[in-house]
């Protein structure tokens, strides 16, 4: 046994016997650390030869403290750093062996490994790689910013011998990663023995740093083990010693690194056991194994509705892999999703849950994208080219809607009633948000129409080909309900030319409409418009005369022009000139008396009104100034017209009504209670109408009867 064993043991014993916990406010982790101490000096004063001391090339003071304190936002991705190194370390003597190079014990497996010190409060990372010499510990770790990856990978494509790229699998760049280890302990020592035969004579080195601007380099002790490769270990600051925690050093490890290519094991048990499969060829990956990393990374319980795995060359190399949940939570009320695409280096997590590979309305996407070639930060936790980061979002999100248009060209009906029913919100909202992809975006809307029914829907596409030749634009409504809009008089006129109309249900279809504004240089228009001219199309089959129930909307005459313009002055005043902005006669209409055109939005309206958060304000959103148009043959306006000088109080009341029903038929009346009153003074005229008129034909058929009886009784005496 050595003597560093001998004293160790010895210290342990002499705690255990004298029952130590704390003595004067110092924790027994602070004793202990302070005897080992005390140990290392001792040993080495007798056992060791004396260390080689360095310091850091220039202003590596300033560069150390900013790599410790302000380079990365989470002091737990010091794991994901080192845990890279000795992957890039794996990496590199694989190379090597596979160039048929000397290597010292090659049947060694390939692999890291993490030991927790809960005595010492120390984190051991071993790893069987390459190793270093003392020449490159001086090299490498005495520079900051000099990356010993980035200088292999450019050896390699200067010296392209083999037809294989190593360099791939190399992920650390920029050299300052081993230094985040500062941010966590108060000293790192660095033990390596190098792997290449040519060096096998050369002893082990241990360097030695406490990250103050110096550093030592020395001979390892003979009682320390070290095999080819490298161990780091951290002496953890007492604020990080929770990090001497086997369930939470798992948890980082399965979130940066669990797709790293070498095992990893942490205290003898293996932690990364989930293959990368996104950068393997998509013909070798079975159905099983998407759906369970798809409920891995996605945190589901469901199977994906489907999967899109595939590669892009530009604007860089990227592997990526998509999945649509079956179903999503924002229609739960379970608040606005987060990105759920992670963007990865090398199998390396860069950035959980990306806000900028994705445009935010796919939000509902779940997935991986690995770039080889992404130039990262130098913290490594975010993409540094943003504009190169741009133009791979524009390429990612072209390829998906791509896919989108494949899954409608393989099977519509599995598209509409599987993920058009439960994503067609955001494909909408990408209209409204991403005006480049407006146009292939509107291709996979699908709508019910006046035509069909609520379970047959049809594209734009299918639209403009049913249209009759004469059609230029494309007409839409906004309604709440399907009956709804079917009952709408502004569907009136297009019923009896043969027009067919999109129907709409939601506030958003209107914001869709608006950004859209037109399709395959077909204008969308509002049937509400006031402009709409039908006249040169084609009419359909009008069996108006031949329908007995629309008979009581035909009047036996029909208001002159002077009678017209007489009638919407008085309109106009009686109604108020603060509600209606003109007023006008229309041929559109057959069984409605009169509606709004050129309003506002009805859903837009809702919509303002939910989103209002003023408060005192409660007469709403005030409502503009409507433009009336008016049937000029139907019985209620000739009969409003008829009344206005005999019944001038009912003729205002009646006119109100009228106006309002126009409100209703819009989705402009903000609350329908206000017509209440009203209406039931017309019920009570109604009804007192409707006694009047009974109680006259009583009166009548009684005097007819006395008549008859009289007769009856003069003929009885003439016989």
């Amino acid at each position: 046994m050595s003597t560093f064993s001998i004293l160790r043991s010895s210290l342990r014993s002499q705690l255990h016997r004298s029952g130590i916990r704390a003595a004067a406010g110092v924790s027994i982790q602070q004793q202990i650390l302070s005897s080992q101490r005390l140990m290392v000096t001792h040993h080495r004063s007798f056992s060791s030869p004396p260390a080689e001391s360095h310091e850091f090339q220039t202003e590596t003071r300033q560069l150390l403290d900013i790599v410790t304190h302000s380079l990365y936002t989470d002091k737990e991705v010091f794991l994901r750093e080192l845990v890279s190194n000795a992957s890039d370390s794996l990496e590199k003597l694989r190379h090597m062996q596979a160039t048929g190079m000397a290597i010292v014990d090659p049947d060694v497996p390939l692999e890291i490994r993490i030991e927790l010190d809960e005595v010492t409060s120390t984190i051991t990372i071993t790893e069987t790689g390459i190793g270093l010499t003392r020449e490159e510990m001086i090299s490498n770790l005495g520079t900051i910013a000099r990356s010993g990856s980035k200088n292999f990978v450019q050896q390699l494509q200067q010296a392209a011998t083999t037809g294989v790229d190593p360099s791939k699998g190399i992920i650390g760049r920029f050299g300052v990663g081993f230094y985040s280890a500062f941010m966590v302990g108060s000293k790192v020592d660095v033990r390596s023995k190098s792997a290449l035969a040519e060096n096998e004579s050369l002893s082990p080195k241990v360097w030695t740093s406490e990250g103050t601007g110096t550093y030592e380099i020395t001979d390892l002790d003979d009682g320390v083990r070290q095999n080819r490769g490298s161990s780091i270990v951290i002496h953890l600051k007492e604020d990080y010693w929770d990090f001497i925690n086997e369930s939470r050093i798992e948890k980082i490890l399965k979130r940066y690194s669990n797709f790293v290519g070498f095992p990893i094991y942490l205290n003898g048990n293996r932690v990364n056991t989930l293959d990368a499969i996104w950068t393997k060829d998509p013909k070798e990956v079975e159905h099983d194994a998407y759906v369970d990393f798809y409920k891995y990374i996605a945190n589901a319980v469901d199977d994906p509705l489907d999967v899109y795995h595939f590669r892009a060359d530009a604007p860089i190399d990227v592997k990526a892999l998509f999945f649509i949940p079956s179903f999503h939570s924002e229609k739960y009320g379970m608040g606005r999703m987060e990105p759920g695409v992670s963007l990865y280096s090398r199998k390396i997590l860069i950035e959980s849950k990306s806000p900028d590979i994705l445009p935010e309305w796919l939000r509902f996407v779940k997935g991986v994208v690995d770039s080889e070639d992404l130039p990262l930060a130098i913290s490594r936790e975010k993409a540094q080219d943003s504009n190169l980061i741009a133009k791979l979002k524009r390429v990612l999100t072209r390829k998906f809607i791509a896919h989108l248009s494949k899954m409608v060209k393989d099977d519509k009906d599995k598209f509409i009633d599987e993920f058009y029913r439960e994503y067609s919100f955001f494909l909408k909202e990408g209209i409204c948000q991403d005006y480049e992809f407006q146009q292939p975006l509107a291709k996979l809307m699908y709508f019910e129409t006046s035509r069909n029914t609520g379970k047959d829907l049809i594209s734009l596409d299918e639209y403009i080909s049913r249209m009759q030749p004469e059609q230029k634009d494309i007409y839409y409504i906004v309604s709440p309900t399907r009956e709804a809009a079917l009952n709408s008089p502004y569907l009136e006129a297009f019923d009896k030319a043969g027009v067919e109309v999109l129907f709409l249900f939601t506030a958003i279809d209107d914001f869709v409409m608006a950004n859209l504004d037109q399709y395959e240089s077909r204008k969308l228009v509002s049937v509400e418009k006031g402009d709409i001219d039908l006249s040169a199309l084609k009419k359909g089959d009008d069996n108006e005369d031949d329908d007995e129930s629309s008979s009581i909307y035909k009047s036996d005459r029909e208001l002159s022009p002077t009678e017209l313009i007489e009638f919407c002055h008085w309109f106009k005043m009686e109604v108020g000139e603060s509600k209606v902005a003109s007023c006008t006669a229309t041929n559109r209409l057959s069984t409605s008396p009169a509606i709004v055109t050129d309003n506002e939005s009805g859903a837009m309206r809702r919509m303002m009104r939910l989103v209002d958060t003023s408060e005192g304000n409660r007469d709403g959103i005030p409502l503009p100034k409507q433009n009336v148009e008016i049937n000029p043959k139907h019985p209620v306006i000739v009969g409003i017209y008829d009344l206005k000088d005999k019944e001038p109080t009912l003729a205002r009341v009646l006119a109100e009504q009228v106006y309002d029903n126009c409100l209703v038929a819009a989705g402009l009346l903000d609350d329908s209670r206000s017509m209440l009153p009203r209406i039931n003074d017309l019920l009570v005229c109604v009804v007192n109408g409707a006694k009047s008129q009974g109680g006259h034909k009583a009166d009548s058929s009684s005097s007819e009867s006395d008549s008859d009886n009289e007769s009856k009784s003069a003929e009885g005496k003439k016989e």
